[in-house]
């Protein structure tokens, strides 16, 4: 039971080198329940000023748990990642509330890897990063009526990088609303990664004024320089984007990105309606490398049927 307000340490040098990565830890617990309607405050500014993706800082983490609970707590502030769940199952996350500013660097809401069976609903995420980033190793993730806004949407990956192998399969994301996102459903993948993401439904989604709203990108680079082009990749098929409606803050409304070498096949989209937020004229689609079919009205469409 978390009842008052747990505030970080201010000063990084309060931190030992052994546990600088957590600052709260629980591991290998069976049945754990954390809940009570308190506050857990990272006090991440001085983070933020030195701020590292190399060996991120999280707040709240929960590594090899299962039947494990956590509802009721507010989050704010974390130094990196907010709450992470790793080699966990059997989990279920509902009513959280995550905030921190939208310039606050790498502050994900929700980090999932490695973990299976996991259930998230009822949440708010305000942050300057994923609201939910969901990585290599997540099998069987159900996500429901989530609210997210600033930050950089509800993300699978980033898979592959460092030419590792990736497995990510039967996600579904559903009953989301988003509000000035830099991204709204969206799936990373690096080149030269291997392995897989499938099984995947992103639906009954709302966009308010959202950067790149549906987004397949299997050349992500998130590196000072550019990434060299490499002919293996994470295999993404059988995506269903459904009942996803709103405006886009980007004249590209919808975006696949897929490799040359492992293309996206099976890739649905089922009465989908974007619409430029301001401007005159209409929101734009790319679409290269992909496999697709259309259900329903799809505005717009993302790319001649014929020409894919």
């Amino acid at each position: 039971m978390i009842e008052g307000t747990l505030v970080a340490p201010q000063k990084r040098s309060y931190w030992i080198e052994q546990t600088i990565r957590h600052w709260i830890l629980f591991k290998a617990v069976r049945g754990l329940t954390v809940t009570g309607g308190g506050t857990i405050d990272g006090n991440g500014k001085i983070w933020w000023q030195n701020s590292c993706k190399v060996n991120a800082e999280l707040a709240l983490t929960f590594y090899s748990c299962t039947n494990l609970k956590v509802n009721n707590l507010e989050l704010l502030n974390s130094q990196q990642i907010h709450m992470s769940v790793e080699c966990c199952s059997d989990v279920r996350i509902s009513r959280l509330s995550i905030t921190a500013p939208s310039t606050s660097p790498n502050t994900d809401g929700i980090h999932i890897a490695h973990s299976k069976d996991v259930k998230v609903r009822d949440c708010a995420i305000k942050t300057g990063d994923d609201c939910m980033s969901i990585e290599d190793g997540t099998k069987n993730l159900h996500v429901k009526n989530i609210v997210c806004g600033p930050g950089h949407g509800i993300s699978i990956g980033s898979l592959g990088d460092r030419n590792s192998e990736a497995e990510v399969a039967n996600i579904t994301i559903d009953g989301v609303r988003l509000h000035g996102t830099t991204n709204g459903a969206r799936i990373k993948t690096w080149q030269g990664g291997r392995g897989y993401a499938k099984n995947i439904v992103f639906q009954n989604i709302i966009m308010d004024n959202v950067w790149n709203p549906i987004i397949i990108n299997q050349n992500y680079c998130d590196s000072a320089t550019p990434c060299k082009k490499q002919q293996s990749a994470v295999e993404v098929s059988n995506v269903l984007f459904k009942n996803i409606r709103g405006t886009s803050a980007s004249r590209e409304a919808i975006k696949l990105n897929c490799s040359p070498t492992v293309p996206c096949h099976g890739i649905a989209l089922h009465n989908v309606r974007l619409t430029l937020k301001r401007g005159s004229g209409d929101a734009k689609s790319t679409c290269h490398n992909a496999q697709w079919r259309k259900l329903g009205t799809v505005m717009p469409q993302p790319c001649n049927l014929n020409n894919n």
